[in-house]
């Protein structure tokens, strides 16, 4: 019976560092609708909680909106709280709005690749499950052919063939809840965000300086 407090106190801390540990559903963080430039690409990654994937995106040059969503599952219409069960084969995943004249598909797959571990099966610390597996997504032959180059560069030269990332056709992608969307931005003091968000986006800044929009320095 000694162990049943710390046990409560240890789920409750768990939660509060997790990306399935908040769901604040406030009609005042509603966003607008990102409407696409004329000429705009997107692609489609998932590594991990869609708060982090969706900030490191957004500080490329080229990109111009990264959205929150769902993909690489069979349910349909899938919730922030059905794929939080691992039960959906839906991955948190990010739709990243790009204009090919400033960044090319390329630049954008290894922004994936070098932004998280693709060796770590189903999950991204401190998040695991198969709602945060690794996925590159493709919807043409020749972004299949570049995302498999690219893996297989790094599979044999960094990774010892480790990579556990999943190459998959886009069936669908679906856009989270609004307050999902922007939730690093807006939620800076959110106990997961200061201490997994945010320190993952420096990470990134610091490898890839060269790709940071100037605000974002």
């Amino acid at each position: 019976m000694k162990l049943i407090k710390p046990l409560l106190v240890l789920s409750c801390t768990l939660l509060l560092i997790s990306c399935f540990g908040f769901s604040n559903k406030k009609k005042s963080d509603q966003q607008a609708t990102y409407v696409p430039q004329e000429g705009t690409k997107v692609a489609y990654f998932a590594s991990g909680c869609f708060w982090c994937v969706e900030a490191i995106f957004e500080s490329v040059i080229g990109v111009e909106e990264a959205v929150s969503g769902y993909a690489g599952g069979n349910t349909l219409n899938p919730t922030y709280e059905k794929i939080g069960t691992g039960k959906t084969g839906h991955a948190e995943a990010v739709a990243v709005y790009y204009d090919p004249k400033k960044v090319s598909f390329e630049t954008l797959v290894n922004v994936f690749f070098g932004s998280h571990d693709p060796t770590t099966v189903n999950g991204q610390h401190p998040d695991y499950g198969t709602q945060y597996r690794s996925i590159a997504f493709y919807k043409t032959t020749k972004e299949k052919q570049t995302i498999e180059t690219i893996l297989n560069i790094l599979n044999d030269k960094v990774y010892n063939g480790k990579i556990a990332t999943e190459v998959t056709k886009l069936d669908r992608f679906y856009k989270a809840e609004d307050y999902h969307q922007d939730f690093e931005k807006r939620n800076p003091n959110q106990s997961y965000v200061k201490a997994v968000s945010i320190p993952r986006l420096n990470r990134f800044k610091k490898k890839f300086p060269e790709l940071l929009k100037k605000e974002t320095h």
